[in-house]
């Protein structure tokens, strides 16, 4: 009989510590419904991104999303036309389930645009010093969208190996000095529904809330990168991405180099 009831008590300590793990290793999820003060109705297609996990969703017809997160994480949400907050991911939200997310409408506003005209002389060598010319090499993807890849010019090897070997370089403190930030490259790369809402934005909010950077530093981390200004110009927010992560990963591979040396 004592060896019986030991034995059921071990069977049931096994059963509560699997069903604890198990429990431990399901994701926590947040669901909301995010709607617009102006018209009080539900946003479709509104970008949500958990910048703590790096995944991303968007709402449906219905405004509505589900996201994994954990408490204390911070969503990102952005729509057009509508100003882009953070949101903290509480306890009781996690508890209560759904909760609604109001998202302000920003007043629309035309940018004055400078138009520079080519004025013609006739004569050939002063009118071709006028038009522009591009400096970088591009190339297209079929089947992907945005305006194209660039070929970046030979010495970025060498750029990338003047970074390591000086600590007052900007890729060095960039790279160097944001691990955290810069290990989040891999997983944006890795989210499809992140992928697919860069390849459609052009503004870098998203990379920068990512990356904790400003627009200026991200720019010229691809300017760094032997990237031209006419990509860095008309490139949408995924071919950055891209840009800056291939990047990164021969700054890594040089580095390990040069530490086993």
């Amino acid at each position: 009989m004592r060896y019986l009831l030991i034995l059921v008590l071990c069977l049931f300590t096994t059963f509560t510590y699997g069903q604890e793990t198990e429990n431990q290793s399901e994701p926590t999820r947040v669901k909301g419904t995010i709607i617009s003060t102006t018209t009080n109705g539900p946003l479709s297609e509104v970008n949500i991104v958990n910048i703590n996990q790096v995944v991303g969703t968007s709402t449906n017809d219905d405004g509505e999303f589900e996201i994994r997160a954990n408490a204390n994480d911070t969503l990102h949400l952005s729509y057009l036309g509508y100003k882009s907050i953070k949101v903290r991911v509480t306890n009781d939200w996690i508890k209560f389930g759904n909760t609604k997310i109001e998202m302000t409408e920003l007043a629309l506003a035309l940018e004055e645009v400078t138009v520079n005209q080519l004025r013609l002389t006739g004569y050939l060598k002063v009118d071709m010093a006028q038009v522009p010319i591009r400096s970088n090499e591009r190339y297209r993807i079929s089947g992907l969208p945005g305006q194209g890849y660039e070929a970046r010019r030979p010495n970025v090897a060498s750029k990338v190996l003047g970074a390591i070997f000086n600590p007052a370089d900007f890729l060095y403190n960039m790279f160097g000095k944001k691990p955290n930030e810069m290990r989040k490259l891999r997983k944006m790369k890795e989210d499809d529904e992140i992928r697919n809402t860069l390849a459609k934005r052009y503004d870098r909010e998203m990379l920068m809330v990512l990356l904790q950077v400003n627009k200026f530093d991200l720019d010229e981390i691809v300017n760094q990168c032997n990237y031209s200004k006419d990509f860095i110009n008309t490139a949408n927010d995924l071919q950055i991405l891209d840009a800056i992560s291939q990047c990164y990963e021969e700054y890594k591979v040089i580095t390990r180099n040069k530490k086993r040396k």
